[in-house]
Order: structure tokens, then sequence, then C-alpha cells
């Protein structure tokens, strides 16, 4: 799997189809073919998954017990809206309505790569996540990598 990086600004097209740009292809391999499945991310946007990471998710996902209540909502808005795509010969991919309405996409697409996947965000919903970064990244960091949060969690 190949570690994706960099941001994208694209369009949506009237269709829902938005177009991969030719880094982010590069970085993908460079096939003439890509399978994914697009679904709904953690905050308002969406995730692109190769197909390939998309199946290890799943196999973490579906560790969880169908029997216990929070597991099993767990699983179903993990799996909600999960959408398998393909690249056209154009190098498109059609997002599908309700998900484009959940991510409140109009026209104006951001595409965030970061490790393994695609985050897709409404520009201005994506904006706005930036507008909201910490002043201090450097303790945001601190706070991560020393098990600042989780201590804090335990405390609280």
């Amino acid at each position: 799997m190949n570690i994706l990086t960099g941001e994208y600004e694209v369009k949506i097209d009237e269709r829902g189809r938005i177009k991969l740009p030719s880094k982010l292809l590069e970085a993908l391999g460079n096939k003439r073919q890509y399978d994914f499945v697009v679904n709904r991310g953690f905050e308002k946007h969406l995730i692109l998954y190769t197909k390939e990471v998309w199946e290890e998710r799943t196999k973490e996902i579906n560790q969880l017990n169908i029997y216990d209540r929070r597991q099993r909502e767990a699983l179903r808005y993990f799996y909600r809206g999960a959408t398998e795509v393909s690249n056209d010969n154009a190098d498109r991919i059609l997002i599908p309505s309700n998900l484009v309405q959940y991510a409140g996409i109009e026209k104006d697409v951001v595409l965030f790569a970061y490790q393994h996947i695609v985050e897709i965000w409404a520009k201005d919903q994506y904006d706005a996540m930036l507008a909201n970064e910490p002043a201090d990244f450097s303790s945001l960091i601190e706070d991560v990598f020393s098990g600042g949060f989780q201590k804090r969690n335990t405390d609280e």
C-alpha cells in the first residue's frame, strides 16, 4: 500500500463526479482502473478507500460484537453509505448523491490524502476545519504522543 499525501482542490460536476488528480493517481500506482469504497467520514466529510485498504479496515471493525448495542451501532454507522466506485476513462469517480448531501458538497471540493485514505471535503467545511486548528500545534502533538489525551479523559 502506498502512503498518500497532499491536498487537491477539485470540482464536483452536476452528475456527482470528481476527477482524480494525476498526482494522486501516481501515488496510487498509476494503474488504468482503480476500485474504491467511498463512505461517510467521522466528521461531515467522506472517506475514499482503495479496495485493499477497505478490506483491511473492515477486518478491524468486523471484530465488534453484534450482541452489544454500542458495538452494533458502531458497525451500522461505519457501514452506512459505503459504496463501491471505480474510475471511468476520464479518471472520474461518481459519488452517490446521499453521500454528497451528507458531506454538504455543492461544487468546490478538497481531497485531503494522508496515510492510506483520501478525505473528501466540501471546500467551505474544510476551510472551517482549518480555521479551528489549535494555535499551538506543538502541544497537540505532544499530548497525542505522550498519552495526554488518554490521561486527561480518565481523570475527568
